[in-house]
Parts: structure tokens; sequence; C-alpha cells
């Protein structure tokens, strides 16, 4: 009900309508009438010029190939720029609501490139973005995928162990296969990093209204109805938590003022994304979401075993972000600290969910803190004896 909201009380939309003898409305037209074609008929406003940037092109181009593809992803192995190797290779998980290029938007704050730089053979995951066909793909489908994807990388690089890194979904996820392999006694994992990641849901803070029954409910009905939790539905959801940024300002400097949306290489990503499969995102939002099963006693029943989040014990790091909406940093040290890790590294960046992590030691731009309270006595002793570093947590 703002009144920014609406043209007839917008005042720099009446000062740029009359400025530009109408213009700005025709043009402010013409983007409303785009924004409507390109998402089925539905009002979803663009955050960023869908023209300007073509994954491999100007985005996503370091060099990799694919050395595995399976029905649910693509393996992508780069090769370190260095001439020394470190003989532990690295695996990254990225999450499959979205496409992995985020870790690679450009060479300037590529993620991907600049650990090969560091000198590690690197393997990135590209998850299939599933159609219909997918519908009864689940958790287990995917926590297999994770113990392929570790046969193939120890394979390729004929080594006995490896490091992963699992961010946000693909983190949790990570947890659970952790959990899984303890429980099979294979030891393959040298150490784990988690970037943003939940395991410990009983702090739903701003998604409470989104995992209420009423809401998880016609979830299921959509999913019985289509086979997917469509990327369209998360987009509009993901953007009410954040409206002001997400959807008003923009929807008034594009409908109203007229303007092109922005070149920006992450908000293309984010306008990227990709559909979930349906029996997955109700295992997900029932089984770990709401009844925070992963944490308690019983744990979270896949592929026949018991997963729990006290099974996890190799070395870890995790990075959380300060304002993070996501996944909060007070809940993802909340998860860590229940890990039986005995060696556990917990990192808080500056900034949000993407930017906290995408934060390339050139900019010097966001900040990080680290904390020698240890995990006994709770988020704010944590919190409160952290240090404040300069520059990048990278």
């Amino acid at each position: 009900m703002a009144p920014t909201n609406f043209l007839a009380t917008n005042p720099d939309a009446l000062e740029k309508a009359i400025a530009t003898e109408g213009e700005s409305l025709v043009k402010g037209l013409e983007n409303l009438v785009r924004d409507v074609e390109h998402s089925g008929g539905e009002l979803i406003v663009s955050l960023a010029d869908r023209d300007a940037f073509r994954v491999g092109e100007n985005i996503g181009t370091t060099e990799g190939t694919v050395v595995a593809r399976t029905r649910l992803y693509e393996l992508i192995q780069y090769k370190p720029t260095t001439d020394s190797v470190h003989q532990i290779p690295l695996v990254i998980f990225p999450p499959w609501i979205n496409k992995f290029y985020i870790l690679d938007l450009k060479p300037q704050n590529s993620l991907i490139k600049w650990i090969v730089d560091q000198g590690y053979t690197l393997f990135v995951v590209a998850w299939k973005n599933p159609d219909q066909s997918y519908a009864d793909t689940g958790m287990a489908e995917y926590v297999q995928s994770y113990v392929e994807v570790m046969d193939r990388v120890l394979d390729l690089t004929d080594q006995e162990k490896l490091n992963v890194v699992g961010y946000c979904i693909a983190g949790t996820t990570l947890a659970l296969t952790l959990s899984l392999l303890k429980q099979r006694g294979d030891d393959r994992v040298n150490s784990a990093t988690f970037f943003t990641t939940l395991t410990d849901f009983s702090d739903q803070g701003e998604f409470t209204a989104y995992l209420q029954d009423d809401f998880v409910s016609g979830i299921e009905q959509e999913v019985d109805r289509t086979g997917l939790l469509s990327a369209r539905l998360m987009t509009r959801t993901f953007s009410f938590l954040r409206a002001n940024d997400l959807i008003w300002a923009p929807a008034i400097r594009s409908y109203m003022l007229g303007e092109a949306p922005p070149a920006f290489d992450l908000l293309f990503w984010n306008g990227d994304g990709t559909n979930l499969p349906g029996r997955m995102a109700v295992e997900y939002l029932r089984g770990l979401c709401q009844q925070n099963a992963f944490v308690k006693d019983e744990g979270f029943e896949l592929l026949g075993k018991s997963l729990r989040v006290g099974d996890v014990d190799v070395p870890i790091c995790a990075i959380a972000c300060e304002t993070d909406h996501i996944a909060p940093a007070r809940d993802s040290w909340r998860g860590v600290a229940r890990m039986a890790s005995r060696d556990k590294t917990f990192i808080l960046s500056e900034s949000g969910h993407i930017a906290g992590i995408i934060n390339p030691p050139s900019k010097r731009k966001y900040g990080h803190y680290t904390s020698d309270a240890g995990f006994a006595d709770g988020w704010q002793a944590w919190r409160d004896q952290a240090r404040h570093h300069e520059g990048s947590w990278w």
C-alpha cells in the first residue's frame, strides 16, 4: 500500500512521465508486457537484463571438461593452473535450486577460477533441471549421486581421499551423505566445507509462514498435479522474503520509470532458476524442515539407514553470512554445533546468502569474523568473542 507503488501517487514516476512526454510510460508498458510474456502469463519482474549474458561466453567461462554424465547431473573437471598441485582433489556440490555458475560468474569474482589458481584439482557438479519425468526422484537419488560423484573423482585422480564442499541445500544433503558414509564405515572424505547450510531446522525464522501445514499441503497438491516444484513458484516465494528489494523497487524502476533492468551478473543468475522434483521437494519440506528429523534421535530415514547430524565426524569448516535471510548464521551455527567432529571451524562472512560467499579477495568489500569461543556455550558466546578480519574469507 506504499504510495510509491502506484503511478498516481509516485512523484518520481509522474515527474519523469512529464519530462519525457510520456515516453517513460510507454517503455514501462513494454517492460511489463515483456515480463508477462516471459513468465507465461504471470507477472514476475525482471531483475537483470536477460540478453546481457551468455553462459560460456561472458559468464561461466572458466575452462572445464565434462567427465561424467548421468540422468541427474554432469560432473565438470577443472585443471589447476599452477605448476605444483595439491594431492587431494576438491569436489563442490552446488544447490540444485539454481545453476552451478554462481561459483563462476566472471573471472574477477569466480570462486572456481580462484580455487584452480591455488593449485587444486577441482570437480563441480552441474545438476539437471528436472521436468515432469523426475516426479518420483527423491532425496535418496541425490544422496546416491553424491556417492557416485565421489567414486568417479577418486577413480579419475587415483586418490583414496577427497575434500568436499556443499552450498545451501547441497550442504544439507552433503551432511546426510556424510552420515550415511559414517554408518557404512566409509572414510573417503578428508574434510567437508559447508556454505550457508542448515541442518537443524528447529527455528524456521522468516520461513515459518511457508512451512505451515496449509502452505506445504498446497505445495504437495501442486507437485501431485505437475510432478514439480517449479522454479517460478520458488522465485516468487523467495522474492517475498525481500519484497522491497526484489519486487517493489524493481517494478517501480521498470514499469513506472521505464528503465531497463541492469546488466548484473548475480541478478542474471538469480533469474535462471531450476525446478525441483516433486518427491524430493516434499521429503525436504516435511522430513527435514517441518519434522527436523535429521537432528532427532530417530533420525531421517533414507536408503535403509537412520541418518543423524551427530554422525558427522570428519573435519569441517562452515561459512555462514551475517545478513543471510535464507540460512541465518545463528541457525547454521546450531547445526554445526550438533556435529561430532572434533575439528570444527566456523566463519561468519559479512553480507548475505550469495554476496557473502562470492566475495573475492580482490574487492576487499566484505570482511569476516572468527571466534575462539568454540561450540559449548551457545551462539551468542561465539558471536560476543568473534574478531573481525578485513577482506574475504577465501
